[in-house]
């Protein structure tokens, strides 16, 4: 087992991206995570965090094909998919794919179209293609959905159906810049913004995820993460049984997944090859939040998921992982 990395390109992408993002050091590291992960990326916060700003300025540093859709109250399947168009003067019918056809596709307030249009994604971000009439198209790869919503408007927005949410590897919460980097912020602005080179092709993506894939993952450290997930169903079992009435849900099989794999990406870009409680841990708040889906009664306590969350890591001991013997 390789218990150290050499230094990757990834690292020259987001210090690439932080010629334009000052701060959000989080949001940085979890899109990375998303991408060596595979996994697709939701993103909360106010307008004016740079939310979209971020997820442009990476496609950029990571090359490919980059796709924005504004999601709005009046889009149709057909708009992101694609169609199929009669051609009169030929009596035939071709396919016209849509803007879901690119490495990295930015879907900009996604709660703002209808859960018609937000179930349109299903099929892409689970199993990486679209069906479109009686053909089914692959979409290029590496593919990665990262999607901004904006929690404090209700007026034309619509909640996100829970199949869909439950696709999303993490969800990051972004909080306002602190004093000097909203100074930085405002200096940025008073002058033209860097172009963002291209620092890594999406073939040289792949090859980092297969590195990645290599990274061991101890025994221990899954059934860490499947500890924590099953804790969030049954709250009782791990002695918070006052939390068991808030919960109406708790997090599925895939947080199981998405904690181990992303413990591996996270591991990779620390630099080791092997993972570790702590990086379970870290993540743990991004990939369950989104998750465990609340009672009323949670809602009427404004008991919120991180609060549960937070609980549940707090009382679940984490392995003592030995890995001097490999």
């Amino acid at each position: 087992m390789v218990t150290s990395l050499p230094p990757h390109p990834l690292e020259h992408v987001l210090f690439e991206v932080k010629r334009t993002i000052v701060g959000q050091d989080v949001l940085l590291e979890r899109m990375a995570v998303a991408l060596l992960a595979g996994g697709h990326l939701l993103v909360e916060g106010v307008p004016g965090l740079a939310k979209t700003l971020a997820v442009k300025s990476l496609a950029s540093a990571i090359g490919g094909q980059f796709q924005r859709v504004q999601f709005t109250p009046d889009l149709v399947p057909a708009d992101l998919v694609g169609t199929r168009v009669y051609h009169q003067h030929t009596g035939e019918f071709e396919t016209v794919l849509g803007p879901v056809f690119a490495n990295l596709l930015l879907a900009d307030e996604i709660n703002r179209a209808p859960a018609k249009v937000q179930s349109a994604l299903l099929e892409v971000m689970q199993e990486h293609q679209v069906t479109i009439g009686r053909e089914t198209f692959r979409v290029p790869e590496p593919f990665l959905v990262m999607a901004t919503e904006n929690p404090i408007e209700s007026e034309g927005t619509y909640p996100l159906p829970e199949a869909q949410v439950d696709r999303f590897m993490m969800k990051v919460v972004v909080d306002y810049p602190t004093q000097p980097e909203e100074h930085a912020i405002v200096d940025r602005a008073l002058r033209p913004a860097p172009l963002i080179q291209a620092m890594l092709s999406p073939e040289s993506l792949i090859e980092m995820r297969e590195l990645v894939d290599t990274i061991y993952v101890d025994p221990a450290i899954t059934d860490y993460a499947v500890r924590l997930v099953t804790a969030t169903r049954s709250p009782g079992l791990v002695g918070l049984g006052e939390l068991e009435r808030y919960v109406s849900y708790g997090a599925s099989p895939r947080a199981s997944i998405a904690l181990v794999l992303g413990g591996r990406a996270l591991a990779f870009l620390r630099g080791r090859g092997y993972v570790l409680p702590q990086d379970l841990a870290e993540l743990a708040l991004d990939v369950l939040r989104h998750r465990v889906v609340l009672s009323y009664e949670a809602l009427a306590d404004e008991v919120d998921a991180d609060a549960i969350v937070s609980r549940v890591l707090g009382v679940v001991p984490a392995p003592e992982v030995v890995l001097q013997a490999r």
